[in-house]
């Protein structure tokens, strides 16, 4: 009767602790936790958790109880020959009655700690039909380790393994995750300074090729008005790199000012009007007949109109429309550009305000760009 209370209180306390477990992700404070319930389980002096290394498969001390289980850590464990390398590799639980005479015993570990094993008992760490490691308890404090035992400290085993496993998932998700959000700012960094660095000279550029526009006759003149449409292409496109940079910093300062947004979209509109024209679409605006007097940063609202309009004339072929809306709706103000053009897919939907993305793949699409646009829109906006 008092071994069957025994076994209840056991296994209640492994329930108890298997749940303190699962909820414990970071893997240090949890191999200690380990260690510690297999010591008070099984009457032992101490136990100890080796793990496999996953990069180069050895077998290494992880942790231990007792004050000195620092020094414990990261020392190898040879798996030939030795008892934990003969539970990693048979995958059976094996109990050694006098360590000291058993050749299998690594006696190194002891040494540097100063710590005698007399007996000893190990289990593997097992995830499935995978050996993580192996758990050890040392020196059993009355008697010899029964079956028993063994059956606590492998049900513990059981528990532990898979926390140890979803531990070491977590700090490699962790780990990818630090290490993308490094990649993003080292890109955002690149991004702003390529942007400054590109925008004095380019300024030049445009500037001496406007004084020579001037200057020059019709063959020239020609050439320089190429030279300055891809230098405006290329301003254009530094613009749109420092906004995306301003953006992701939270540097972007707004400037709010009282204008008519009517007029701003109409304006717009006009702008674009003659290159939409020239590829064959109609403009359409449906505007209010009064003023909507706003307060906001006129400049930055222009970016937006912008962006939206050159995206609809890059989508949409020759023959089509784009029709440009403002109105209210309730307390709000809305403007729209709608077009007849090729479109967005269901499944792109969510992504087309992602930074980069284009629904076209980059080696083979037709429409240019970089992909900013919209991304840049959606953060303008909000």
């Amino acid at each position: 009767m008092k071994d069957v209370e025994s076994r209840l209180r056991k296994l209640e306390r492994i329930l108890d602790i298997s749940r303190e477990l699962t909820s414990t992700v970071s893997l240090g404070p949890l191999l200690s936790r380990i260690v510690d319930t297999a010591a008070e389980l099984t009457n032992s002096e101490g136990a100890s958790i080796l793990l496999r290394d996953t990069r180069t498969g050895e077998l290494r001390f992880r942790t231990a109880t007792g004050e000195k289980s620092d020094q414990l850590a990261d020392i190898p464990v040879p798996i030939e020959g030795s008892i934990a390398g003969t539970v990693l590799m048979c995958k059976e639980p094996i109990i050694v009655a006098d360590a000291r005479t058993d050749p299998r015993h690594f006696g190194g570990v002891g040494e540097k700690i100063g710590v005698e094993t007399r007996s000893l008992l190990a289990v593997p760490l097992q995830v499935k039909e995978h050996c993580i490691g192996v758990l050890e308890a040392m020196n059993k404090r009355e008697g010899t380790f029964s079956q028993e035992d063994v059956e606590t400290l492998m049900t513990l085993a059981a528990q532990a393994a898979v926390a140890i496993e979803n531990a070491r998932l977590v700090s490699a998700l962790r780990k990818a995750y630090e290490q993308l959000g490094e990649l993003d700012r080292l890109k955002s960094d690149f991004i702003s300074i390529a942007s400054h660095e590109l925008r004095t000279p380019l300024s030049l550029i445009l500037l001496y090729a406007a004084i020579l526009r001037e200057e020059a006759g019709d063959e020239t003149a020609a050439r320089l008005d190429a030279v300055l449409r891809a230098a405006t292409r290329l301003r254009n496109i530094i613009e749109t790199m420092l906004n995306l940079s301003y953006l992701e910093s939270g540097e972007l300062r707004l400037e709010a000012t009282h204008f008519d947004l009517r007029e701003e979209v109409k304006a717009a509109c006009e702008d674009y009007r003659p290159l939409m024209e020239s590829n064959g679409l109609a403009l359409t605006m449906s505007l209010p007949q009064c003023e909507i007097p706003i307060c906001a940063d006129r400049g930055k609202l222009r970016v937006v109109l912008d962006n939206l309009l050159s995206n609809a004339l890059k989508f949409t072929p020759a023959g089509g429309r784009i029709d440009v809306t403002l109105g209210r709706r309730g307390k709000e103000l809305e403007i729209s550009v709608a077009d007849t053009g090729i479109g967005i897919p269901p499944q792109a939907l969510e992504r087309i305000f992602d930074r980069f993305y284009q629904v076209e793949d980059h080696m083979t699409r037709r429409q240019g760009g970089m992909g900013l646009g919209l991304s840049i829109v959606k953060g303008l906006v909000e």
